[in-house]
């Protein structure tokens, strides 16, 4: 992969020279957990039913997402239902299960099916002493506990200390170490972003020192409060960790969690890392959770929203006219189709010029003289001003009638 992929991408050169590069540690097989079905389910207002969670599942495997947090089953008989149903497709996806570090979330999960859980306990002393009232000790013989019943149990065990991004990081190392040496099983790590506070150059420190304490696994989990969780996610990745937690359309409690959808684009376009994510599933995928969700993608929206491939100003959309034909790469950083978005659209109102009035004659098959064009463009300016918006076909077709 370069900075230029034909038919793809174009992307600036410096992102491939050397001396950027050559600081990156990226994992060789980094992998993507969804937790759209548990942590996205989180945001306000959003209620998954059972065939919602398998439906969005089955959606989430044919894009090649690689783990998926199917929820948590001691929250709802239903849920429990859903995670078992889900565990029982055969999907290439590892399924995992969000649990309390308590034996019998644990033992629900185990008859759920599930590959693997992620064992909360929080990460930090202040969440700790203020939040649930606990101390320390009661915190790490909890995880011990545990995560060794969950080993026991053959599950995969991801530690996942809330709040860590927060915590006094000696404190946190000393959690985390107190629990390997006190018969804590520990497959992985999550470093976990709860309030989205890191900075990306923080959030590759932290991993670089989870990494090199204890030598396993690191996931990056990381919310968007500052609107960094892309960034901070990459930061994490470039500094080792190996797994990528992610939710569709970045759902999620408060200002929601890292999405899915610029985080793949970003990996493969920008960074050169091929995540095996079928990127030209992603505006589907999209769609699919936008609609069980019922919760609105802005039209903005990087990747997937259905505007971003659209131009209502005279200048671009005048540039795009005259170099379309070319390489319509000459004004994108990558193509529509990478993503299974919609074709380029020239859109009509106050910011127009004369090369939308060109197109949109040429799109419905209309003539009119060079002399009333302007005339035109002077009424599709006024139109759109009164209306606020830009206009319809129809309305555009009006007004061409009433210039003649």
């Amino acid at each position: 992969m370069g900075y230029k992929e034909e038919g793809k991408w174009w992307v600036s050169q410096s992102n491939y020279v050397d001396e950027v590069v050559s600081k990156f540690n990226f994992a060789p097989n980094i992998e993507i957990l969804d937790t759209t079905l548990r942590d996205g389910e989180q945001q306000p207002n959003i209620i998954l039913k059972k065939n919602d969670k398998i439906a969005i599942a089955k959606k989430l495997d044919e894009a090649g997402v690689h783990r998926i947090e199917a929820g948590t089953p001691a929250a709802s008989k239903e849920d429990a239902e859903a995670i078992k149903e889900i565990c029982q497709l055969g999907l290439k996806a590892k399924v995992f299960a969000f649990v309390r570090n308590v034996k019998s979330d644990i033992q629900l999960a185990k008859d759920c099916g599930v590959y693997g859980v992620l064992a909360e306990v929080p990460g930090s002393n202040h969440l700790l002493k203020h939040g649930m009232k606990w101390t320390a000790e009661k915190a790490i013989k909890a995880a011990c506990e545990s995560t060794r019943f969950a080993h026991e149990l053959g599950l995969y065990v991801t530690f996942f200390p809330a709040d860590g991004s927060r915590a006094d990081l000696d404190f946190l190392l000393s959690t985390l170490q107190a629990i390997i040496e006190g018969g804590g099983h520990v497959d992985s790590i999550a470093l976990v972003d709860t309030f989205g506070a890191f900075s990306p150059e923080g959030a590759a420190y932290t991993v670089k020192t989870l990494i090199d304490k204890f030598g396993l696994p690191v996931e990056a989990h990381f919310h968007e409060d500052f609107g960094l969780s892309v960034s901070t996610t990459i930061a994490a990745l470039t500094a080792g960790a190996s797994v990528a937690h992610v939710t569709v359309n970045g759902i999620g409690e408060r200002a929601g969690s890292c999405p899915l959808e610029p985080l793949a684009l970003s990996l493969n376009c920008l960074y050169g890392v091929d995540t095996g994510i079928k990127t030209e599933k992603l505006m589907e995928l999209s769609k699919l959770v936008e609609e069980r969700t019922k919760f609105p993608v802005p039209p903005t929206k990087a990747v997937v929203g259905k505007e971003i491939f659209g131009w209502e100003t005279g200048m671009p959309s005048n540039m795009w006219m005259n170099s379309k034909d070319v390489d319509p790469l000459i004004m994108l950083p990558y193509r529509w189709e990478l993503t299974g978005n919609t074709e380029p659209y020239i859109f009509l109102g106050k910011k127009s010029g004369s090369a939308n009035i060109l197109m949109w004659l040429k799109k419905y098959n209309l003539e009119l003289d060079e002399d009333k064009r302007g005339k035109l463009l002077d009424m599709v300016k006024e139109f759109s001003i009164e209306k606020g918006r830009v206009l319809t076909g129809d309305e555009f077709k009006e007004l061409v009638n009433n210039c003649k």
